[in-house]
């Protein structure tokens, strides 16, 4: 998954990003896919299959009649629906989409001054922008608004499962002389490396099979992110001529990235190394290079070698969850001054560490306190689902236990009508002064937060069916 951005236009990818919103806390972000991979939970919002997204067949470009559908019962890729995107944005019109797909060819043809300053020959441009068309189908992905979004439960029950668990453990054995090396030079931890790999394609079986040059090339000339999209599609086109990686490797998801690990093309650039001294950095096919490279990213990111990522705590009831946010650091000692107890009744072994207290259920869930090395994962992806799941699957993968606390399964996520309708109530008690759009953010769980103060609740802004109960009077 690639991740290194929180927005569409600055990170990584994440789990498909712009295609979908990561609920954590009753908070959806909205992932991008920036700097780094698309990740396998981009997958279960797509709801795409398991061997990753198709390439779809592009509309006509300068046709203004509807797009074909696929027919009952067929398995082929799905076309552009032909509508607009629901972001709103005029470049995500159904016509300004049509508009650019039919200047594709001269939009490719454009980036060539930009790709000879690169140091790309023009043998290899035209060698590998030759038959390049448009997948319109990506404009449905990048603004996609899923009904419902999956909770916090749900993300760890699938994507730290006993049998990836059991794969993991697998992959470290068979690959220990890599991974000895790796840790070695960069001094990062090898079961945060073994998470990562099994959580983005979970160990290199749901890389996705997009053409990342088609996919790039699609989304620099279309769309709301071409500016972004064009230094993802030159990238990709220096990867190829500097002989990294061939055309046939370079495949991933639908915003470009691409191998177990899921690098961005930018990414790969800032990141991969040739851990084997071949000559190149295949961090898709070389497993030296590709542990090597993720490990590199984290080091870079301000990985603490020897530290862990954070500590599942119990919080105490009557407990101020105003304070439960990421820009309220504290050091541990001062956490326990305030009744924050480690799980299992396990001390801390370091109290002088600096942590803030994240609740992705709220009050009635598991509370835990994060370290530096949890903000790198989120670099890596801008989601505290999905660098909760990295740092959890990697203290499994070292054997330590499952979460200590019960998470709570009773409640059910709110819908995309439920959630625009909680952030309008929100906002005619004015505590939201945002525009309502069925994504929770930090703003929104503030006003949740004040709200909840209000009628004398926890203010922990998770946003439950009960919340939303008592915003309509009931």
């Amino acid at each position: 998954m690639t991740r290194r951005s929180s927005a569409l236009a600055n990170g990584r990818t994440g789990v498909v990003a712009l295609a979908a919103a990561l609920l954590l806390c009753g908070e959806a972000r909205a992932q991008s896919s920036g700097g780094g991979p698309l990740s396998f939970l981009d997958r279960i919002f797509t709801g795409s299959a398991a061997t990753g997204s198709q390439p779809a067949p592009s509309a006509s470009p300068g046709s203004s009649a509807p797009v074909p559908s696929v027919p009952a019962g067929s398995s082929g890729p799905l076309p552009w629906s032909g509508e607009d995107g629901a972001s709103g944005h005029p470049l995500m019109s159904a016509g300004a989409i049509r508009e650019a797909a039919a200047n594709f060819d001269n939009c490719v043809a454009s980036m060539w001054p930009d790709a000879a300053r690169r140091g790309i020959s023009q043998q290899s441009f035209q060698r590998f922008t030759a038959g390049l068309t448009p997948d319109l189908r990506i404009m449905d992905l990048m603004d996609s608004q899923p009904e419902f979004t999956k909770s916090i439960w749900d993300y760890l029950d699938i994507l730290v499962s006993d049998a990836r668990l059991a794969k993991g453990r697998e992959i470290l054995a068979q690959y220990k002389p890599q991974f000895d090396a790796t840790e070695q030079l960069y001094g990062v931890d090898r079961y945060a490396i073994a998470a990562i790999w099994g959580i983005e394609s979970n160990y290199s079986t749901q890389i996705g099979d997009r053409s990342v040059l088609q996919s790039t090339a699609t989304l620099a000339c279309v769309g709301r992110r071409q500016p972004y999209f064009r230094d993802e599609f030159l990238s990709a086109l220096e990867i190829l001529h500097h002989g990294d990686l061939r055309p046939e490797q370079l495949h991933g998801s639908w915003a470009g990235a691409f191998g177990p690990t899921q690098f961005m093309p930018t990414a790969f650039k800032r990141y991969a190394v040739d851990a084997d001294g071949d000559g190149r950095r295949d961090v898709v096919d070389d497993p030296a290079d590709l542990i090597a490279s993720t490990a590199n990213n984290l080091k870079k990111d301000g990985w603490q070698t020897g530290q862990t990522w954070g500590y599942e705590v119990v919080v105490p009831a009557g407990f101020n969850y105003m304070l439960a946010d990421r820009a309220k650091t504290m050091a541990i000692a001062q956490w326990e001054h305030l009744g924050l107890k480690r799980a299992g009744d396990q001390p801390f072994p370091h109290p002088a560490e600096k942590a803030y207290l994240l609740a992705p259920a709220g009050a009635s869930g598991p509370g835990f306190l994060m370290l530096q090395n949890f903000r790198v994962f989120m670099k890596y992806n801008p989601a505290e689902a999905y660098a909760l799941a990295i740092g959890h699957f990697a203290d499994r993968l070292r054997g330590g236990p499952p979460l200590v606390q019960p998470w709570p399964r009773q409640e059910r996520e709110l819908s995309r009508a439920e959630r625009l309708e909680l952030q309008q109530l929100l906002a005619q008690r004015g505590f939201y002064s945002g525009t309502p759009d069925g994504q929770f953010g930090g703003e929104t769980r503030q006003a949740l937060r004040g709200f909840q103060a209000s009628i004398g609740a926890p203010a922990d802004g998770f946003a439950s069916s009960d919340v939303l109960e008592r915003l309509r009077g009931r």
